[in-house]
C-alpha cells in the first residue's frame, strides 16, 4: 500500500493528490485509519490558534485568525464546547486571510437551553460526527441556528440515550471508548491525512496542509468524526479466542506474526475494493471562497461529499465523508 494511483479514482478530475502516498492501515474495533503522506505546505495557522470570540446571536460564531503571514483555513464542520456558553459548530469551512476577523452567520448551536456567550479559556475542540456532516454541509448558508437539533437528537436515540439535542452529552457518554481509538490507533511521523473506514466502508478522507495541522486535529477526527459512528458499530466481541498453539516463545512470536500478517492483508482487501470501485457519476464543484491563488470549493460526488481547498492543481486540504455511514447491525 505505499502508491496513492487508486485515490485518484477514489476523487476524479477535481482533486490531485500527485504526491501523497498511503501507509500501513491499523484499526481499533471497527474503526480503520490508513496514514496519508504527502507534500507538506507550511505557512497555515494551526487549528488551535482560531478561537471563538463573542457573537450577538446563537447562530453566530467569530473567528479570528491571529497570525500575521499565514492564512487559516477553517476545518469543516469545526465545533467549540464551552462550558458556561452553548457549543457552536460550523456548518462549512472558509478561508481567513492573516490577522482578519471572520463572522460566520450560520453556525448552529449543538447544544439545547444554555445561554451566554464565550468568555476566554481553552475550548474543547471537536468536529462534527460523520453522521450529522451531510445534513450540515446541506445548511450552509442557513441562518437557523437549532437547525441541526433535529438530526442531533436521532442521534442521541439512536445511541440509546434520550432524543435531545445536546450533542455533548452523547460525546460524554461514550467518553471512555471514543478516546479508545484516539489511543489505540497511532498517527505516523510525516502524516498529513488518513484514509478512515467503518466496518471495512470507506466513511472518509481527510487531507491537511501539514503534519503539524493534521496533529491538532487528530483527537477531534478519530474521537468524533469517525469515533462516533464506530463505535455504533462495534462488533460483537468473540465467546471464546482460541488459543495460539505454540511450543515454545520461537513458535508463539511466529504464530502472533502469521495473525497479524493474515489480518494485515484482509484490510488491505477491504481498501482495494473501496479505492478500486467506487460509485461512478458526475462530480460537481462549486467554489464557495478564494484568497489569492486559493480555492474553498464544495464537493459532491455519487459517494463523496465535503470541502476542498487548492492552490492551482494541487491539493492543499480536503475534508470529505460519505454520503451514508455504515448502517447500525441491528438493523436488516
Amino acid at each position: 500500500m505505499t502508491d496513492l494511483t487508486a485515490l485518484d479514482t477514489l476523487v476524479p478530475g477535481p482533486l490531485s493528490l500527485a504526491g501523497h502516498r498511503l501507509g500501513t492501515p491499523q484499526q481499533a474495533g471497527a474503526l480503520t485509519m490508513v496514514p496519508i503522506s504527502g507534500p507538506a505546505h507550511p505557512g497555515f495557522t494551526p487549528p488551535h490558534a482560531l478561537r471563538p470570540s463573542r457573537a450577538t446571536g446563537r447562530g453566530q460564531v467569530e473567528l479570528t485568525n491571529p497570525d500575521a503571514g499565514g492564512v487559516a483555513i477553517v476545518p469543516l464542520h469545526i465545533g467549540h464546547l464551552h462550558d458556561r456558553a452553548p457549543t457552536r459548530a460550523l456548518c462549512r469551512s472558509a478561508l481567513i486571510p492573516p490577522g482578519r476577523t471572520l463572522r460566520f452567520e450560520d453556525a448552529c448551536c449543538v447544544q439545547e437551553g444554555r445561554s451566554g456567550h464565550p468568555t476566554g479559556g481553552d475550548p474543547r475542540f471537536l468536529v462534527l460526527p460523520g453522521e450529522l456532516r451531510a445534513r450540515a454541509l446541506a445548511l450552509r448558508g442557513v441562518t437557523d441556528h437549532g437547525k441541526l437539533s433535529d438530526a442531533i437528537a436521532d442521534l442521541n436515540a439512536r445511541h440509546g440515550l434520550a432524543r435531545h439535542g445536546h450533542l455533548d452529552r452523547l460525546l460524554a457518554r461514550h467518553r471512555p471508548a471514543l478516546t479508545r481509538f484516539q489511543n489505540r490507533l497511532e498517527p505516523q511521523p510525516g502524516q498529513v491525512g488518513a484514509l478512515f473506514l467503518i466496518a471495512g466502508r470507506l466513511a472518509g478522507v481527510e487531507i491537511t496542509p501539514d503534519p503539524a495541522y493534521f496533529a491538532q486535529m487528530w483527537t477531534a477526527l478519530a474521537c468524533h468524526a469517525y469515533g462516533v459512528a464506530a463505535h455504533r458499530a462495534e462488533p460483537a466481541p468473540p465467546a471464546r479466542a482460541e488459543p495460539y498453539h505454540a511450543a515454545n516463545l520461537a513458535e508463539l512470536r511466529g504464530a502472533l506474526d502469521h495473525d497479524r500478517s493474515a489480518r494485515l492483508a484482509h484490510l488491505t482487501e477491504q481498501i482495494t475494493a473501496q479505492l478500486t470501485g467506487p460509485a461512478t457519476g458526475p462530480v460537481r464543484l462549486r467554489e464557495e471562497d478564494r484568497h489569492q491563488t486559493l480555492r474553498l470549493s464544495t464537493l459532491i460526488a455519487p459517494h463523496l461529499a465535503g470541502q476542498i481547498v487548492t492552490d492551482g492543481d494541487r491539493a492543499i486540504y480536503a475534508s470529505l465523508f460519505a454520503h451514508r455511514f455504515p448502517p447500525d447491525p441491528a438493523i436488516p
